[in-house]
């Protein structure tokens, strides 16, 4: 079985929280290589680490916040002034993804969006709760607790006969127990050790709430000053940026 690689090239909050750069998850095998999340950093990060835009055939959104999808219009930009890519870019996320997309880009840099690539750029909107084939890919994006002006998703990838899921970001649900049902690589937002908040999960509910989830291992990420102040009595492990696992 082809071995999948899972590297954290942005692994921290919408806040840089202990200087960490946001939520980048760079996938590779021999199948398919492509990206969970694309936050704005994501293009310093992928650089930092030695990760080509030509070396990316598919980014996968979970939801519409900056920490989240807003490094791609300089993903983009990059790929027509810079990487001279040639090669489809597939963008697949929540529905309204196109659309903020290209705000996005028009906030940043204005007549951006209206520019015909050398390259062309396939946008997906993911169905909720549905399979969809995206090349080699077998993704399932499910809604999740999470306010961001359109639906927020966890995903289930599927990868060179592995299994990985993401949170996103999101409040405790029990879709979450349907989102890592016997994964090989379950990642999940850990924003707050125990405190309860709005939006988001806490180290307490995941660690009393472990068994339910029946993954084969977790990793946390997106964490907040909080969290990374007690990682020394963590019993998960958690990720930080360049953090790298073969599965």
């Amino acid at each position: 079985m082809t071995q999948l690689s899972v590297k954290f090239l942005g692994s921290g909050d919408a806040f840089g929280s202990g200087g960490r750069l946001q939520t980048c998850i760079y996938v590779k095998s021999a199948a398919a290589k492509f990206l969970i999340d694309c936050g704005a950093s994501a293009l310093i990060s992928m650089k930092q680490y030695g990760v080509s835009l030509l070396d990316v055939e598919t980014i996968l959104i979970t939801h519409l916040h900056g920490d989240h999808f807003a490094g791609i219009p300089f993903l983009i930009l990059d790929s027509q002034l810079i990487s001279r890519r040639t090669d489809p870019l597939i963008i697949a996320g929540p529905p309204g993804l196109e659309e903020r997309i290209r705000n996005a880009m028009e906030v940043m840099f204005p007549g951006s969006s209206k520019v015909k690539q050398k390259f062309e750029i396939v946008y997906r909107e993911l169905p909720e709760g549905t399979p969809v084939t995206i090349g080699e890919l077998g993704v399932t994006g499910m809604q999740v607790v999470h306010g961001s002006g359109a639906p927020s998703y966890a995903l289930r990838v599927v990868c060179a006969g592995k299994t990985i899921a993401y949170t996103g970001d999101t409040e405790w649900t029990d879709r979450l127990i349907e989102v890592a049902r016997g994964v090989d690589l379950f990642i999940a937002e850990s924003y707050y050790y125990e405190k309860k908040m709005k939006n988001h999960l806490n180290y307490r509910t995941l660690l009393e709430r472990r068994q339910e989830l029946q993954c084969k291992q977790i990793i946390l990420t997106h964490m907040s000053d909080d969290m990374l102040g007690r990682l020394d009595s963590l019993e998960i492990d958690y990720a930080q940026d360049g953090t790298e696992i073969i599965l």
